[in-house]
């Protein structure tokens, strides 16, 4: 299902000089870069995931984003920081993105890397530097100027980020004003007619975080990459090691107080094994909340129809002073589990809830369990990806093949495993397409590809044009030329 277009803010037209002036300084930077060779552009490219990745300046802006917006957890930020960038700097060691970067001699292609120009960085509260770090690292490699459009809690962060980023962009050589020109962010306050101008004069968007921010950039009149929504589920099937399980799904319930979108919302286990999985979380901290208590967080978590932002990404204990629970265990809990039946809007807890609260299901079988998230994503996250934790790998292809889902995640703690890890094949990136399922034109992590246009050169070669029965003869022969 597309996205559905909204109406840009109209910007004043202080705010309109303000942007223009920012876009005219990456125009006249991104010219001059456009003219760096291989090795230059990954300099630069490293001398900005560094400024993230030097361990002091990591927990500096780790320290900073928790101190700023309220969400997620130090530790776990600079855990992410450094793996995240660490791993992209690995995807993108050796990688051709200036000139020639493929030769096809038998079609007679070259292809040659283009930059996409000035890119429009639009990022969110929950990661406000590892978000715009992954973005930058990869407009540079591609030879683009970036503008870090973060959300207004984050802007700090971000600012931070970005003069670190200079710093080590002119330790290694490049002029400060080219450093200061091919980064920037917009200006606090952060305001949304200041962002959608950014969306309809940068010459492309990558926008992370809320869907009106998604949908803005759909309707920009501007090319842009959006990402769907998170609603993630997974699956313990029957086969699975409940222990191992429970472990790679509390680790992944409770990364950075559940920031991420890849952070399972709801747990559908098969009920031959349920008992057993539901002890096994038990022990890594998860408590079951009963009735009265489940009553009393959703009253918390959903005041007036909408999630409450003083809940999200908070620890469980925090949750549990701030509903009112009953349950003493919860004011100790490492995440907070509430039985559910059903889905959509009657069932809040079948949605995203950015917080350390997980919806259990029960299901008969995998077909069962199958069914179950089928509903989950018809209501919410169609696209995004689904957890399976089984001792019979093979049922993920058949998951994939059923599933409304542009990942399946196989026996991995989930959030850390989606965006890329170092024991998965799937590119290292904090902004996840969900396919036209979740409203995006794309359906794989956001890479450096997407930062690049190419330009395509065709000789001629020796023609290859087939006759008609080569093409139609195995259709001919089970259903005749008529």
């Amino acid at each position: 299902m597309a996205a559905a277009g909204i109406r840009l803010a109209e910007a004043s037209d202080e705010v309109r000089a303000v942007v223009g002036a920012l876009i005219g300084r990456a125009r006249d930077a991104q010219r001059r870069y456009a003219g760096f060779d291989q090795r230059g552009v990954d300099d630069v490219a490293a001398a900005a995931a560094w400024a993230i990745m030097e361990p002091a300046r990591n927990r500096e802006l780790a320290e900073l984003a928790v101190r700023d917006t309220g969400l997620g957890d130090v530790a776990d930020k600079i855990q992410k920081n450094h793996r995240k960038t660490l791993g992209l700097m690995r995807d993108l060691k050796g990688t051709r993105t200036v000139g020639v970067i493929g030769e096809d001699h038998d079609r007679g292609i070259v292809e040659i890397a283009r930059p996409v120009g000035v890119v429009a960085a639009i990022t969110p509260s929950t990661n406000p530097a590892a978000t715009p770090a992954n973005k930058i690292v990869n407009a540079l490699k591609c030879g683009n100027a970036v503008i870090v459009a973060p959300s207004p809690k984050g802007q700090g962060t971000a600012q931070r980020l970005v003069d670190l980023m200079h710093a080590e962009m002119v330790r290694s050589g490049l002029a400060p004003e080219l450093a200061t020109g091919l980064v920037q962010v917009l200006p606090a306050p952060v305001t949304k007619a200041a962002t959608h101008e950014l969306m309809r004069q940068a010459d492309l968007i990558v926008a992370t975080g809320s869907q009106a921010n998604v949908r803005a950039a759909y309707s920009s009149g501007t090319p842009a990459f959006g990402v769907g929504a998170g609603n993630v589920a997974a699956i313990v099937d029957a086969s699975a090691d409940p222990v191992a399980a429970a472990s790679r799904i509390a680790r992944s319930k409770t990364f950075d107080n559940a920031t991420s979108c890849s952070s399972e919302n709801a747990l559908v286990v098969v009920d031959s094994i349920f008992d057993q999985t539901m002890a096994a979380l038990a022990a890594e901290g998860g408590v079951m909340l009963d009735g009265p208590d489940t009553e009393r967080l959703a009253s918390a978590m959903w005041p007036d129809g909408k999630l409450a932002s003083a809940l999200i990404a908070q620890t469980a204990p925090r949750i549990a002073q701030i509903a009112g629970l009953a349950d003493a265990r919860a004011r100790h809990a490492r995440f907070l589990m509430v039985a559910e039946d059903s889905w959509g809007a009657a069932h809040p807890f079948s949605g995203e809830k950015l917080s350390p609260v997980l919806a259990v299901y029960r299901a008969r079988g995998l077909d069962d369990a199958a069914r179950i998230v089928e509903g989950i994503y018809g209501y919410q996250g169609a696209g995004h990806s689904v957890g399976l934790h089984t001792a019979t790998p093979s049922d993920a292809v058949s998951l994939g093949l059923r599933l409304p889902v542009s990942r399946v995640i196989v026996n991995q703690a989930h959030c850390i495993a989606t965006g890329g890890s170092f024991d998965n094949g799937l590119p290292f990136s904090l902004s996840m397409g969900c396919g036209t399922w979740g409203g995006n034109s794309f359906s794989e992590n956001m890479h450096y590809r997407h930062y690049l246009n190419v330009t395509r050169v065709a000789y001629p070669i020796a023609p290859r044009e087939p006759g008609v029965d080569d093409i139609f003869g195995d259709y001919f022969q089970r259903h005749g030329r008529r």
